[in-house]
């Protein structure tokens, strides 16, 4: 049985943090009930934050939840605008409402912004609450299409929403497909 899942830069200090220290509560709970460890080497940070969320939804460890604070867990929003746009919040019950798409929960709202921003830089959505009367520099660095401006045919916005949404149904080739590509053009 999985307990807890989590990250680290160097294992042997996180490692030791637990083990070579006394704690009280539920951290001396949590090294108390711990009787293997496992761990996965990733080749980036933003790499190894999906993974662990992937990893928290999948198994539910017990002590992800006890040794968190008092917060609500915050979740990603796709809102249900024309143009949608992608943002964290802490209370999906209340927007449901709204007949928006929420995703989550995510660990910490550290790695939901981390996640909403990655998305955000390799599709260009709208990032503006209210449209501008101009474009801004969103769309001079190519990170919007000017929604405020130009007329942007439904069917790419379509696109990108379908394409948000299966990565966050688990389907991370969309992503790795689309960052290749970037990458294929950034180097030419």
């Amino acid at each position: 049985i999985i307990i807890y899942v989590g990250k680290s830069k160097n294992l042997k200090n996180r490692l030791s943090s637990y083990f070579k220290s006394s704690h009280t509560g539920k951290t001396a709970m949590l090294v108390r009930d711990v009787d293997t460890f496992e761990y996965i080497i990733t080749s980036s940070e933003l790499e190894a934050l999906l993974l662990e969320i992937n990893l928290i939804k999948k198994h539910d460890p017990k002590y992800n939840i006890l040794l968190r604070d008092d917060k609500t867990y915050p979740y990603i929003e796709i809102t249900n605008d024309k143009v949608f746009r992608l943002h964290v919040v802490r209370n999906p019950n209340m927007k449901k409402s709204r007949n928006t798409k929420i995703f989550g929960p995510y660990p910490n709202v550290t790695a939901a912004k981390k996640v909403v921003d990655m998305l955000n830089r390799i599709y260009p959505l709208r990032k503006c609450k209210n449209y501008e009367k101009k474009v801004c520099l969103y769309y001079h660095i190519k990170e919007c299409l000017g929604y405020c401006e130009m007329d942007i045919d439904d069917s790419v916005i379509e696109e990108m929403r379908q394409e948000i949404i299966s990565f966050f149904n688990g389907n991370h080739k969309v992503i790795t497909d689309k960052l290749r590509e970037l990458m294929n053009n950034y180097s030419e």
